[in-house]
């Protein structure tokens, strides 16, 4: 094991002399598709709470799709599904865009993570207490001063523990890149085994550096939750 952590341990950690590897890539991805898909669901998720049903149901539409089929099988129908389309063969931008198993990747998990986030967040905001919006609307808050100083600061709070988890899980999931031959960690582990013969060895590494990539978030989840959990007790006690 020694061996292989001298000879592959940069390919392993960020680079094999040419491109981004290993965690670098992993974190990257990670990184990028749970950002862009927290934003967009966010904004979903407000129209998924929306009194109107030509607002909600697409929605509701789209969260069912991505959170009810596996996210190996949607990587793959946009990877090599969506690439066989004439309209996008026949656009330069979008042919170079799906040709990159890169972009493909974090379209993928940018689409599912914004789907479960979605759900996650719309829920919060339904649970977030009435009398703090009763409140809110006696002081003259309009809808837009509710959302952005009283329901989504409250909702993340309580969002923050399935969040967490929804985070983790991506993580999780970002060793399904390598079937799209993007240069990430668990592809590095292929190359390794590939190359040496011992797969105990290869994937152990693999598996280690994800436990510590693991541990680090759920340890910075943990001092968040403990921050607005106490919070919201201190809030909760004085209410009362």
């Amino acid at each position: 094991m020694l061996e292989i952590l001298q000879d592959y341990w940069k390919a392993l950690l960020w680079s094999d002399g040419y491109h981004i590897t290993g965690l670098a890539m992993t974190l990257w991805i990670l990184i990028l598709s749970v950002s862009l898909g927290g934003l967009f669901a966010l904004v979903l998720a407000v129209g998924r709470n929306s009194e109107y049903f030509f607002i909600k149901w697409p929605i509701w539409l789209f969260t069912y799709v991505f959170r009810g089929t596996p996210l190996y099988v949607q990587l793959l129908i946009i990877y090599t599904g969506i690439y066989t389309l004439s309209f996008v063969n026949q656009h330069q931008s979008l042919n170079d865009f799906f040709q990159s198993g890169l972009n493909c990747t974090i379209l993928a998990f940018t689409l599912n993570t914004c789907a479960y986030t979605t759900e996650i967040f719309a829920g919060a905001i339904r649970n977030v207490p009435n009398g703090e919006i009763e409140a809110a609307t006696a002081l003259g808050f309009n809808r837009c001063q509710l959302y952005r100083y009283i329901i989504l600061p409250r909702a993340f709070r309580i969002a923050l523990p399935a969040y967490s988890n929804e985070v983790i899980f991506m993580l999780h999931s970002t060793a399904l890149a390598f079937t799209v031959t993007v240069q990430d960690l668990m592809k590095i582990a292929r190359d390794i085994y590939a190359e040496t013969y011992q797969p105990f060895h290869a994937f152990g590494i693999a598996a280690v550096i994800y436990l510590c990539v693991s541990f680090v978030l759920i340890f910075g989840f943990r001092q968040l939750e403990k921050h607005y959990l106490l919070y919201m007790n201190i809030s909760g006690s004085k209410t009362c």
